[in-house]
């Protein structure tokens, strides 16, 4: 009997559950028949793009204990990619290339009979666009920043928020025994979930998000009310897009392949504060890529489990064109144009946004 064979990517940034959802997609095929394969394609689509190909069997040995990891032990990248193949020229600058219907046609010839696309709101605007091409794609949605619309969570975002939530907890201590303000940035280009959720657990004094702009003088007056009522220290989570009102975010373009990389919000609001008047020590820490690094929280892997087997489940189906989600306590197959329409944002009127401000925490409107 000829092999069915599924080629599987992971695209984007890494994250904590990435490895917990090829064991588990590849655990729930090979406990179907003997007739599927499942290959890992190097470093997103790069590894069946270039010369020589790199493409990786994925059975259940190599698969075997790699819950636990963090990362991918198939790589991921956000640079090259069907539709933006870098060229080099012969003066060292580089052209850059729709390679798509060659793809296509490579996976055809291959014999792959559908393609698996773990990635956040990028990698799956571009599973959308290779499904229009005639690819039966199906999407798996990751980013701890937990922005990726129809999905009420994606895995990596839980033990990012437990990375930051365990970093303010250190930070407190910090702050009162030295009476300083410190200063947590996290990640979240465009939404504030780490931030949010991070505050609300670690007990921060101030959370600032993208969703809400920051006045500096609202913050000065909490701040100098916090300090006459005998507190003299605080501790503030800033989201890397968070920016004051009439102002935006702190952007820089990384390369010609990547996208924008958003850096010195915590650093711009330690100077706006002094710029107000406040001077009681103020430090920055930048969490960084701490965030999407070391083994995924239970959570997470449960959860990058039941998006393991949906995914193939989904394949049985030739629900292509479609993403898993989770719609508590379901998981289901979404449409992709659903989960590429709108990035998932922080309400400003949610009752989470409510919870804060009810616990006191200033967000600077």
């Amino acid at each position: 009997m000829a092999k069915k064979k599924i080629l599987v990517a992971t695209s984007g940034g890494d994250c904590p559950g990435l490895n917990a959802v090829l064991r588990s997609f590849v655990k729930r095929a090979s406990a179907t028949s003997d007739e599927w394969e499942v290959w890992g394609s190097m470093r997103s689509f790069n590894g069946l793009l270039g010369q020589p190909q790199e493409l990786k069997r994925l059975d259940r040995k190599s698969v075997s204990g790699i819950h636990v990891k963090g990362g991918t032990i198939i790589g991921t990248t956000k640079r090259g990619g069907p539709f933006n193949w870098p060229v080099k020229q012969p003066d060292g600058s580089c052209t850059y290339i729709d390679r798509s219907d060659e793809m296509i046609a490579m996976c055809r010839d291959i014999g792959f009979s559908a393609v698996v696309n773990i990635g956040g709101d990028g990698s799956q605007a571009m599973s959308k666009r290779l499904f229009d091409k005639g690819l039966p794609i199906i999407g798996v949605p990751k980013t701890i920043d937990n922005d990726l619309g129809a999905t009420d969570v994606t895995f990596g975002f839980q033990s990012a928020v437990d990375v930051a939530t365990e970093a303010l907890d250190r930070l407190v201590s910090t702050a009162e025994s030295h009476n300083r303000i410190l200063i947590l940035e996290v990640m979240g280009k465009l939404s504030g979930w780490i931030a949010l959720h991070s505050a609300i657990a670690g007990g921060a004094e101030l959370c600032l998000i993208p969703e809400i702009p920051y006045d500096v003088a609202k913050i000065r007056s909490f701040l100098y009310n916090r300090f006459d009522n005998g507190k003299k220290f605080a501790v503030a989570v800033v989201a890397e897009g968070a920016m004051p009102k009439g102002g935006s975010s702190l952007g820089s373009q990384a390369s010609e392949m990547s996208s924008v990389r958003l850096e010195g919000a915590a650093q711009r609001f330690a100077d706006e504060l002094k710029q107000a008047g406040i001077e009681s020590g103020i430090r920055c820490t930048i969490l960084g890529h701490v965030q999407r690094g070391g083994s995924p929280v239970p959570y997470d892997r449960v959860l990058a489990a039941q998006y393991g087997v949906k995914a193939f489940e989904m394949i049985l189906e030739e629900k292509f064109g479609h993403m898993v989600a989770f719609h508590s306590p379901n998981v289901v197959a979404v449409p992709l144009s659903e989960a590429v329409s709108n990035p998932k944002l922080v309400d400003p009127n949610s009752y989470l946004v409510h919870v804060a401000k009810s616990i006191n925490i200033c967000l600077g409107d």
